[in-house]
């Protein structure tokens, strides 16, 4: 085992394992009952801002009874994907790229890193945000959202590493 320069054992993480790590632990904060998702975005290796899912601020919290759609999805009455006309719970990356706008913070260039691959309408919010690479760990069930970043030119990875959050 090699050591550091402080005398520590083990491997540096790379950026992708850092940052991935990092969406996991953000993902932490989330107030849906769906599983946690967590998502940050990243410019020239600094994060720029970070998001995880659950309902909008002021709004009751999904885990506590605030949405009826995943209220329904947690009861097997709703699949994954199904009738997000009715969730009041907003996805880890549009609230990445919201908190991004709200404190006026360009997303222009950036790289998202997501714990759960990007819906269609998430997809097409980085497309507009300038995001320019999407690495994403857990695969979503529709394919909609990848072909659309492909058509954009954005890089979308799947990550296969493991991460300890």
């Amino acid at each position: 085992m090699t050591k550091d320069a402080y005398g520590r054992e083990g491997k540096r993480p790379g950026w992708d394992e850092y940052f991935m790590s990092m969406a996991h632990a953000v993902k932490t904060r989330t107030n849906c009952s769906s599983p946690a998702k967590g998502a940050l975005l990243v410019r020239n290796k600094q994060i720029i801002s970070t998001g995880y899912n659950g309902t909008p601020k002021g709004i009751k919290n999904c885990i506590d009874g605030g949405c009826e759609r995943c209220k329904d999805a947690r009861a097997g009455k709703v699949k994954s994907g199904e009738q997000l006309d009715r969730c009041v719970c907003s996805h880890a990356e549009e609230n990445a790229i919201l908190q991004a706008a709200l404190h006026g913070i360009a997303t222009e260039g950036s790289t998202m890193y997501t714990t759960f691959r990007p819906c269609t309408t998430c997809s097409k919010m980085i497309i507009n945000a300038g995001i320019v690479r999407v690495v994403a760990q857990e695969d979503y069930p529709h394919e909609l959202g990848i072909e659309l970043m492909k058509q954009a030119g954005i890089i979308l990875e799947k990550y296969k590493g493991d991460v300890d959050a």
